[in-house]
């Protein structure tokens, strides 16, 4: 029997070999509480979208903003993403304006790699995936978790270049490896060392305390 906790998300897993019951599972989950809230308490903070939240947006601190005679639209004034209408819709329209930017820069980046890889994207699109970062078709669409534009734009545009890469290479072998730092102009690693590492934690924006 296995007990993990996922950080993106804090939900427990129990994990049962053939033949063992569920009952005898769930009992032995219970007497593993105190481990499932010593690595509970390890996750990321969870940072809602209500007024005052920073938000790390294109390596730039954003304000949320909210008050009642500001546009319902949210617009981003400076270091502020101002935006007014019902209090209690504000996460649902700052996480869609996020979404819209997302995929505005993330286009950007993609046409701008594929032209230095010299390959055509047919598409690009995004989501909100939690076990990848992008995902590239044999027919040549791609797509990115919108949480790529809370990361610093080094981890968005080495990720950017993994998926343009595989418009060569679909395979990640060295030949593929070679042409994600040849796209990217870097090596790549600290961009990965950097999802490993603090990834789990872009999935706590928009999550509420608790």
């Amino acid at each position: 029997m296995r007990l993990s906790v996922d950080p993106a998300s804090g939900e427990v897993r129990l994990t049962l070999p053939p033949r063992v019951r569920v009952e005898r599972g769930l009992a032995w989950a219970r007497e593993k509480q105190g481990w499932i809230a010593a690595q509970r308490a390890t996750l990321p903070a969870a940072i809602p979208f209500v007024p005052g939240t920073k938000l790390p947006v294109d390596d730039r601190d954003v304000v949320i903003e909210w008050a009642p005679d500001h546009p319902r639209a949210p617009a981003r004034i400076g270091d502020r993403l101002c935006c007014g209408g019902p209090a209690e819709r504000l996460p649902a329209r700052i996480e869609a304006w996020l979404k819209r930017e997302a995929r505005a820069v993330l286009e950007a980046d993609t046409q701008a790699a594929a032209l230095r890889a010299g390959v055509t994207v047919s598409s690009v699109g995004i989501g909100d995936p939690r076990s990848r970062w992008g995902s590239c078709a044999a027919s040549g669409a791609i797509r990115y978790s919108w949480r790529l534009l809370l990361a610093p734009r080094f981890v968005r545009q080495a990720t950017v270049a993994h998926e343009v890469a595989h418009r060569l290479h679909m395979h990640h072998g060295p030949a593929f490896h070679a042409a994600v730092a040849e796209i990217l102009g870097s090596d790549p690693a600290p961009a990965m060392a950097w999802l490993r590492r603090h990834g789990a934690g872009l999935h706590w924006f928009g999550k509420s305390p608790g």
